[in-house]
């Protein structure tokens, strides 16, 4: 079990499963939503995950045709994102959960768009689109 939240600590999670390796995605979406050169993510079971505390907090912002991005209306930490061509699965921000994790980042995506000023300096596999 992982517990998480966000900046203010208004929402709370946890996450009954293990976590799947985190991807680093570098689309300008992800960079425009996080205010960072990438984001990190984790692939979760929408039915492994549950609400503590702040559901009524939570705003969402449909940022493509297919996909969700939910974040906290109070402190504006990103939660998590989802696709509707992917249900059932949520992109939870791998810097909400608490604690030391298992989960290593995998690979980096959507590289073809990461920001110049940036650079990725690890072996990992990269990818320009999704993989």
């Amino acid at each position: 079990m992982h517990t998480g939240g966000c900046l203010c600590g208004g929402v709370r999670f946890r996450v009954d499963a293990a976590l799947e390796p985190i991807q680093i995605c570098h689309c300008s979406q992800c960079r425009k939503a996080q205010g960072t050169p990438f984001a990190t993510n984790t692939p979760v079971a929408s039915a492994a995950f549950r609400w503590l505390a702040g559901a009524d907090l939570l705003s969402t912002y449909r940022s493509s045709p297919d996909k969700e991005r939910v974040f906290c209306s109070r402190c504006g930490s990103p939660i998590y994102s989802r696709r509707d061509s992917v249900p059932g699965v949520l992109r939870l921000r791998a810097g909400l959960l608490d604690g030391d994790l298992s989960a290593r980042p995998a690979a980096h995506h959507y590289t073809g768009s990461k920001a110049n000023w940036w650079t990725i300096d690890d072996d990992l596999p990269r990818f320009d689109g999704p993989a």
